[in-house]
């Protein structure tokens, strides 16, 4: 038996994970979930954005299945989910887009981005002076071999035949460089067709000829920014999940925040969360199931069930019914 904790967190995080988590209740899987907070709505309550009894929870855990959070103002807050994919060394952040269904989207597209997910500007290492603000960047060898190694990894199970280091060695030679260098050492004896793009390249890229691109690999920031734009490319960031993923435990949460404009409206479209659950059931290798959600996803879209960001009228609650009426049928 699996032990799984669920976080809604903030804004629409609870409604989409709770239709992510009825949906994995209904296959019957041998997983036991567990409920934790986190975030501003919690810290509102208690004090505090990650409490001791969640972080203990996660660390009896398999996986996590983790809704949004809303960021303060405040500007000594301090990401508890960064937190996390630091405390459980969580390095390989996996984005996969692919078009659902042709009449959403812009372009057809089925890409994986893997983007190194502990280092880089997201270390929190900023200093103050008289004159303003240095961040310092942090690049190790030890993160970018190991995450090239993963995104190698991947292509080879997932049968990718091209792999695209994007970084921008071209200015940030010492550090860019070094990540650059490890990925044609990593590369060179394997049979995929490997290439490098900057980053301000790779942008323009994604647009003109999206097609062309199989995976992504990334340091932290390029990762960030580059996966938003392919989202948009496919439907946009309700249609898209990720997996942070460790070496014995992974975080799953779709690519959108809190959206606190429609939170408590229950309009949200579920489908990111859906299929980020569908990532966590790989991870706990229920391949499967993870199929038959995804199936029952592009099936659902496809017969016009669709929530209002992406052109349909269906509530959460309605899309969420509805696509169990698909798995059944799918099952039978």
């Amino acid at each position: 038996m699996k032990k799984v904790v669920v976080i809604g967190g903030d804004g629409i995080g609870p409604d989409v994970v709770s239709s992510a988590v009825t949906v994995l209740k209904s296959l019957n899987l041998p997983i036991e979930f567990v409920d934790g907070e986190m975030g501003y709505e919690c810290f509102r309550r208690k004090g505090t954005y990650l409490p001791q009894s969640t972080l203990d929870l996660l660390e009896e855990s398999d996986a996590c299945l983790f809704g949004a959070l809303t960021t303060p103002s405040d500007p000594g807050y301090k990401s508890p989910l960064l937190f996390i994919r630091q405390y459980f060394d969580l390095y390989a952040n996996v984005r996969p887009f692919k078009r659902l269904v042709p009449t959403l989207g812009l372009v057809d597209m089925d890409l994986v981005i893997v983007r190194e997910n502990t280092e880089d500007v997201y270390t929190g290492m900023e200093r103050e002076d008289k004159d303003g603000v240095t961040l310092e960047r942090r690049i190790t060898e030890r993160a970018c071999r190991r995450i090239v190694k993963f995104a190698i990894g991947l292509c080879e199970k997932e049968g990718r035949k091209r792999i695209t280091c994007v970084h921008k060695a071209n200015v940030m030679r010492k550090s860019d460089g070094l990540f650059r260098r490890v990925f044609f050492e990593e590369v060179k004896n394997t049979k995929l067709i490997a290439n490098e793009m900057h980053v301000d390249a790779m942008a323009a890229a994604l647009i003109m000829k999206p097609y062309a691109y199989d995976c992504i690999v990334t340091l932290n920031l390029y990762g960030d920014i580059l996966s938003d734009e392919a989202a948009a490319l496919v439907g946009g960031l309700g249609l898209s999940p990720s997996a942070n993923i460790g070496e014995t435990f992974g975080l799953f949460e779709p690519c959108h925040g809190s959206a606190p404009d429609i939170a408590g409206k229950g309009i949200a479209n579920p489908t990111a969360a859906i299929l980020s659950s569908a990532l966590m059931l790989r991870f706990l290798n229920e391949s499967t199931s993870a199929e038959k959600i995804e199936s029952a996803v592009s099936v659902a879209i496809e017969r016009g069930i669709r929530t209002p960001d992406i052109g349909g009228s269906y509530t959460t609650k309605m899309f969420t019914e509805a696509l169990l009426q698909i798995i059944d049928e799918i099952s039978d």
